[in-house]
Formats: C-alpha cells, sequence, structure tokens
C-alpha cells in the first residue's frame, strides 16, 4: 500500500481528539470508576486502573477529578449504577469494518444509539462477530520517531516484550500480545518517558486503502458522531489514508 501510513490516520486522529480532549474526560472517568470497582483503589495493586489512569494523564485529566472517580468505585461511595463491557461491530461508508467499544449501564440504550448512527451515517451494524476476524486484538504504545532511532526502539520494545515494532518517519508503533502489554508500557516509559499514545486496540488484519477525502469525511464523520456518546469508550476501523488524503485532512482541521 505504498503512500499510505499508520501514521497517517494516528497524525489525523490525534488531531481531532485534541480538539474535543474535554470530552474525553467523561470516558476515562468511567474506565477508572470500573477499573477500581473491580480491583483495589491502588494502582500499584490494580493493572486495569494504572493503566485507565496512564490513559487519564494523556488527556490531562485533572486531578481531582481523577481522585473522585477512583472513589467513586469504592463500596458505600459509588453512584449505583453497574456498567459493563459492550462490543459492537459493523460497515461504515463503502463498507468500511468498524468496531464500537462501549462501557454502558444501559445495553438496550447504546446499542440502540450506536444502531442508529451507524444508519443515519451511511452504515449498517452488524451482528457479533461480522467485522472482528478482520482484526486482531493487540497492546500499542506509540512514541514520536524522534525519541529513538528505529534500531533503538526496535532493541527497546524486543526487550519490553513486544511482539513488533514498526516505525516511519512519524511514530514508532509497539504492539504488545493483550498479557504483555502493561508490563512493556510500563518498561518502556522508564526508558523513553510517557507514551504519546497507548492501550489496546484492533489493529486491522486486512486494511481498507482510503484515497478519496470524500470517503475519509463520511468515515471520521461516523467515527465522531459515535464518540459523542458518553457509553462509547473507543472506535476501530480498518480505513489506512493515503499520505495525500492524510495531509487534506489535517489542512483542514
Amino acid at each position: 500500500m505504498a503512500g499510505h501510513s499508520h501514521a497517517s490516520n494516528i497524525a489525523v486522529r490525534k488531531n481531532a481528539q485534541d480538539k474535543k480532549r474535554a470530552g474525553k474526560f467523561n470516558e476515562v472517568c468511567r474506565e477508572i470508576t470500573v477499573a477500581s470497582r473491580l480491583g483495589r483503589p491502588d494502582p500499584d495493586m490494580n493493572p486495569r486502573l494504572r493503566l485507565a489512569i496512564a490513559k487519564a494523564k494523556e488527556v490531562n485529566l485533572p486531578n481531582d477529578r481523577l481522585k473522585r472517580a477512583i472513589e467513586l468505585g469504592q463500596p458505600g461511595l459509588d453512584d449505583g449504577k453497574v456498567y459493563e463491557e459492550a462490543r459492537y461491530e459493523g460497515y461504515g461508508p463503502n463498507g468500511i469494518a468498524v468496531i464500537v467499544e462501549t462501557l454502558t449501564d444501559n445495553r438496550t440504550r447504546t446499542v440502540g444509539d450506536v444502531r442508529l448512527t451507524f444508519t443515519k451515517q451511511g452504515g449498517a451494524l452488524g451482528d457479533a462477530g461480522a467485522v472482528g476476524f478482520m482484526f486482531e486484538h493487540v497492546g500499542e504504545i506509540v512514541y514520536p520517531a524522534a525519541k529513538a532511532s528505529s534500531d533503538a526502539m526496535f532493541e527497546a520494545g524486543v526487550e519490553a516484550g513486544a511482539q513488533n515494532v514498526e516505525s516511519d518517519a512519524s511514530y514508532h508503533n509497539i504492539y504488545t500480545e493483550i498479557p504483555d502489554f502493561g508490563a512493556a508500557r510500563e518498561a518502556l516509559s522508564k526508558k523513553f518517558g510517557e507514551p504519546e499514545k497507548s492501550g489496546l486496540i484492533w489493529k486491522p488484519l486486512t486494511p481498507a486503502p482510503v484515497d478519496s477525502l470524500e470517503l475519509a469525511e463520511k468515515v471520521y464523520k461516523l467515527i465522531d458522531a459515535l464518540e459523542e456518546f458518553d457509553d462509547v469508550q473507543l472506535v476501530f476501523t480498518n480505513m489506512v489514508l493515503s499520505d495525500d488524503v492524510a495531509a487534506k485532512l489535517a489542512d483542514a482541521a
């Protein structure tokens, strides 16, 4: 896929998410509360909470909101809501595969919102497993290319337990198996500082190259509409932008 890069997707999404960073606070707070409820309120003893706090720092969540979110997960202090994880799969415009991860206290409400959004934005919600086979569930840790040479990052990633390291002119993308993600992130953070982006992702096994600005804008409109819901935590697609389309989107942002 000459002229298409994962780095282009990262850059475009980062610019878009930076603009609505405050809207991410509810999502990370909910994840922190659930992580605190499922385990201990001490991140040193609770890997899921440790990761949730790391993601909160990536969006600059204020400390008082972070502490409150942890407290809400503890007995006697919670809001009485029981959250559960739910994943939805479907197709966006032009058949682009989409996976939506949610954390909800009302599955009926959430699936209704997700289904209607797909329909309004020219897509269709599918059955469970409709597109999951097109992705692999992995840990991802992202550093700017300037942080280290590709050789140095590859060596550090392997030492940290990474499954694969992909570097280009803009980013180093370190991928891990799910059980190894936390330890790898901590090891790399000690060596290079906090990553620019990290988390558990659905990485496309069958990427869909996109050379059309119009199609890219339609897919991002679907993503943005889904991310408007507090229940939606993360949205993944198999779309891979051409460098030309990514540049045009960046200029328009």
